[in-house]
């Protein structure tokens, strides 16, 4: 083993202390049917810019992964759906696949993971036969270069090969794919890996004709006289997403499987869509992704399983405009090509927010009292005389149209006017500062790096002194997208 090679394993195994250490992550999937996809470079700096440390690639692209070089992003690459039947037909194959599209960039770039096809069982199914050989080529490539213990290999599935994921306890796979989830459950289990799980309770609630009510889809309280609950198990199920995972576990239970942990390769909700598709709009898809990032964070499993906690990459950094389909499968990203966030998103568990801008913002906290919320807001667009203009129907900041968004554009507001003469980021414990900028699509926030006025559009000269709208440099300011990364290791930047 060569010096480099070592001193590479070496890094891996103080990431891996390190990730217990630090718990549950949230990362981010990278889709590219964009009209006007960033430059890999860019792609980059957007992602260190708002502290991902953990990414998800359809494809092995080159560029980009040679961009990912020296960044410390864990990085998932992608088999693509075209390339499974061919590399699991062939190990010579899947032998240059690993020697092309990982070996070649590690250790510069963390490779950590091998998505072997997208969803394989449900999309491509005349595939389903060689899938498993895929993986265990790919597997013995990797033992052959000496990078298996570096680099898992698994396959992202859908949901809907549990027919049936209600109740979890009862959930199996569909018996018509028994033979290819043996094997793949017997790779993962020799192998130490993980499922991949593409999970979104936007699919359940929409095609559920309203068995479950949308609250639940979106991780808010229910009253206890609609409380979900496993008549066989009397677990009480918070969240779908949480019964999606879970029904999982049981399904790999009920193979005689166990000890595989699920990882959720895809969440998320859109943000927008067409006349028939009214769930799909920015109120709901910021409520759940806040809401994700707040449970994955807290570093729990589901009810069957609450010590193992549930990594997620969320689906997905930007809007894929060319994807075929309804409006809504076209506007599920958290952040706009020119850098500026859809919908603000909070970082964590906590109401303090922090980040590495120069800048201080006052906004509302995401657990605060929605009563005192209201007193918070009422006050501050009265008494305290924050220009509210921007927060009123039709105008930059009114979407999300809702308490929490439209408090923290008033404190701030307020905050920004006030406090060179002793005005306060507090409302009665509702408030909290931050150094992310909560700025998002056309909604300015007042002390953004963006705009020195509050509420105004933003003009295309404005993006940047420098470049044009869609296009990027590297030193170009962006606002912060309000999404930690719980398990960041900035201790091993120093490595």
């Amino acid at each position: 083993m060569t010096l480099e090679r070592w001193l590479f394993s070496l890094f891996l195994l103080l990431v891996g202390v390190f990730s217990k250490a630090s718990g549950a992550f949230v990362g981010i999937n990278i889709g590219t049917d964009v009209s006007t996809l960033p430059s890999e470079t860019d792609i980059v700096a957007i992602l260190k810019a708002h502290q991902f440390t953990h990414v998800r690639l359809y494809n092995a692209d080159a560029h980009l992964l040679k961009a990912l070089a020296g960044s410390g992003i864990e990085v998932t690459v992608g088999v693509t759906n075209e390339e499974v039947l061919g590399i699991g037909e062939s190990a010579s194959a899947a032998a240059a696949w690993i020697n092309k599209n990982v070996a070649a960039y590690l250790p510069s770039t963390n490779i950590t993971a091998i998505g072997v096809g997208s969803e394989v069982l449900t999309t491509i199914p005349n595939v389903a036969p060689v899938l498993v050989s895929a993986m265990n080529y790919l597997h013995k490539a990797l033992v052959a270069a000496n990078l298996n213990f570096q680099v898992k290999v698994s396959t992202p599935q859908n949901i809907d090969i549990i027919p049936k994921s209600f109740p979890p306890s009862t959930a199996t796979f569909n018996s018509s794919w028994n033979s290819t989830i043996y094997q793949l459950l017997q790779f993962l289990k020799n192998t130490n890996s993980y499922y991949m799980l593409n999970a979104y309770p936007y699919y359940g609630y929409t095609r559920g004709d309203g068995i479950f009510p949308i609250d639940y889809a979106l991780f808010r309280p229910l009253p206890s006289v609609k409380q979900i609950v496993d008549p066989n198990t009397l677990f009480h199920y918070s969240s779908m997403f949480d019964a999606m995972v879970d029904a999982t576990y049981y399904a790999i239970e009920a193979a005689n499987f166990s000890g595989i942990p699920v990882v959720v390769s895809e969440a998320g909700w859109p943000w927008l869509g067409g006349a028939r598709e009214p769930d799909a709009n920015m109120e709901n898809a910021e409520t759940f992704n806040n809401n994700l990032i707040r449970r994955v964070l807290n570093n729990s499993g589901p009810p069957s399983q609450p010590t193992l906690p549930i990594n997620t990459y969320i689906y997905e950094l930007f809007n894929e405009d060319k994807r075929p389909g309804p409006v809504s499968e076209k506007n599920w990203g958290v952040l706009f090509t020119n850098g500026s966030s859809v919908y603000p998103l909070n970082l964590g568990t906590s109401g303090q927010i922090t980040g590495n801008g120069s800048a201080v913002f006052c906004v509302a906290k995401s657990d605060a009292d929605s009563d005192k919320l209201q007193d918070g807001l009422n006050w501050a667009c009265g008494q305290g005389r924050a220009n509210c203009s921007a927060i009123q129907s039709g105008q930059p900041c009114y979407f999300p149209d809702n308490l929490e968004n439209h408090a923290s554009y008033a404190y701030n507001d307020y905050y920004q006017r006030m406090q060179s003469v002793g005005g306060t980021c507090d409302f009665d414990g509702t408030a909290t500062t931050t150094s992310i900028d909560p700025s998002y699509g056309n909604c300015i926030f007042t002390g953004s790096s963006n705009s020195s006025t509050s509420g105004g559009l933003l003009p295309p000269s404005a993006l940047s002194p420098e470049v044009a709208p869609g296009s990027w440099s590297s030193n170009l300011q962006i606002s912060k997208l309000q999404l930690l990364i719980s398990a960041a290791f900035p201790a091993l930047v120093l490595l």
